[in-house]
């Protein structure tokens, strides 16, 4: 999934160490939670070494997984995510998402109902337990062993979605398509559910032309990068720069972080 996730290139992997990247199989199944414990264990392996790790991404759950902790969530039955994995691939998106705004308005208002994958989990819940997954996100974040500075990178909106619609282009041009073809037979795993593999599926199938296929990325590219935003500039204190205001940064990092508490 190295094009369709955007994986750093040589260059930028040679820049600095990086960790979780080719570090799974598409046939493995990783959850939130699962990068909340790897994050976690890794994070007190590198602290011995350095007073400051850069936690870099746009997820607002695996954030908030490794800052704060996630609620332990139920686990539904196979045949409740086979059955609503079939449902979308019939009726579509929306028709998960409607149901999804009936029993949990909640979480709908909240959540990134654009990806699959999100829409589906909260559904799993509601169908195994009857409570909706708003129910289960009251808990109190848990207190870690480290502090943590978020920084947001802000530009201007235009120029913003300009950036994401060349990006779409350029993943094209390096083999998308292809890529999310040799995918196929695994078109149903979460990770498969996200911006970029699940329009590709749909003209695979049939369902869109390429034209439209291409189109939509970029639609949901901006909407998904619209919802990050959002997410951010509500959760812990982010404070903002514009992305080549690198003194600015590493100012803010040392008025901010002490060197004495840098732990």
């Amino acid at each position: 999934m190295s094009i369709g996730t955007a994986k750093p290139d040589e260059a930028e992997l040679a820049a600095a160490p990086h960790y979780f990247i080719d570090s799974l199989s598409i046939k493995e199944e990783y959850s939130a939670g699962d990068f909340e414990r790897d994050a976690l264990a890794l994070l007190d392996t590198l602290f011995q070494r350095h007073d400051i790790v850069i936690m870099v991404g746009g997820s607002g759950l695996f954030v908030r997984a490794v800052c704060e902790g996630l609620d332990e969530l139920p686990k539904a039955p196979q045949e409740v995510r086979e059955r609503l994995n079939a449902e979308l691939a019939m009726y579509g998106l929306q028709s998960l998402q409607e149901k999804l705004q009936q029993v949990d308005p909640v979480y709908y208002a909240t959540a990134d109902i654009d990806n699959p994958q999100r829409v589906i989990r909260a559904l799993e819940v509601y169908e195994a337990t009857g409570k909706p997954m708003s129910a289960y996100q009251q808990r109190n974040s848990i207190r870690r062993p480290f502090d943590v500075v978020t920084i947001g990178l802000h530009m201007d909106r235009e120029q913003l979605y300009e950036r994401i619609n060349a990006r779409v282009d350029q993943m094209i041009e390096k083999g998308l398509f292809e890529e999310v073809q040799s995918l196929l037979p695994y078109r149903h795993k979460p990770a498969l559910l996200t911006v970029g593999y699940a329009e590709i599926f749909d003209y695979l199938e049939g369902k869109i032309a390429k034209e439209e296929a291409i189109a939509k990325i970029k639609q949901n590219s901006r909407r998904y990068a619209k919802r990050q935003m959002t997410w951010f500039r509500k959760y812990g204190g982010t404070t903002w720069f514009d992305p080549t205001d690198e003194e600015g940064i590493c100012q803010f990092i040392e008025e901010t972080i002490p060197k004495n508490k840098r732990v």
